[in-house]
């Protein structure tokens, strides 16, 4: 029979789960309390969260907030790294967070309905920003397209400049026959 403490607990997490755009699952087995107090002041400032979860309740969350996909993760001790916003910018906090502790390992993760492994995760942290990525898009678009107007605008700037330099010979010829 669930106490009243499970159902708020199972309430709680559904209510961040919903929230949440990246769930970042990790094994902390060999952490002190200190090691995960440490872990999650250095992911405030990011806005992420990082708890510890009873498995079976936390099933149940993502059941109740539509992300089955995250029930595979959830094996042995765990504890959920949970943010919203850039996917990249989450999976960077917790790397940077957790590079100290050696014991602890990413099983993997949820971003918004997708399931990805451990090295995808690494992956996704190498990334730049999304703003970046934008940046980087723009330019891989107009680059082609200033390319061509100089193109096409080429054989235009070449007839003023020929006309200009026929235009410098007959006045210097014409200063030569005076």
């Amino acid at each position: 029979m669930p106490t009243e403490a499970k159902r708020a607990t199972v309430a709680a997490l559904t209510e961040e789960f919903s929230a949440a755009s990246a769930s970042i699952v990790t094994d902390y087995r060999g952490l002190t309390v200190a090691d995960l107090a440490a872990i999650r002041r250095s992911l405030r400032p990011s806005g992420v969260t990082y708890r510890v979860v009873k498995n079976r309740l936390a099933k149940i969350a993502a059941e109740q907030a539509g992300k089955s996909e995250l029930g595979p993760l959830l094996d042995g001790p765990t504890a959920l790294a949970l943010g919203s916003g850039d996917e990249s910018a989450v999976a960077r906090a917790l790397l940077d967070a957790i590079r100290p502790y050696r014991s602890l390992k990413v099983r993997g993760a949820v971003l918004r309905q997708r399931r990805i492994g451990a090295d995808d995760v690494t992956t996704l942290a190498s990334l730049p920003p999304r703003e970046q990525l934008l940046g980087q898009l723009a330019g891989a678009v107009g680059s082609p397209l200033s390319t061509m107007a100089g193109l096409l605008a080429a054989p235009l700037r070449n007839l003023g400049y020929a006309l200009a330099q026929l235009q410098e010979q007959r006045a210097g010829g014409a200063d030569r026959a005076a």
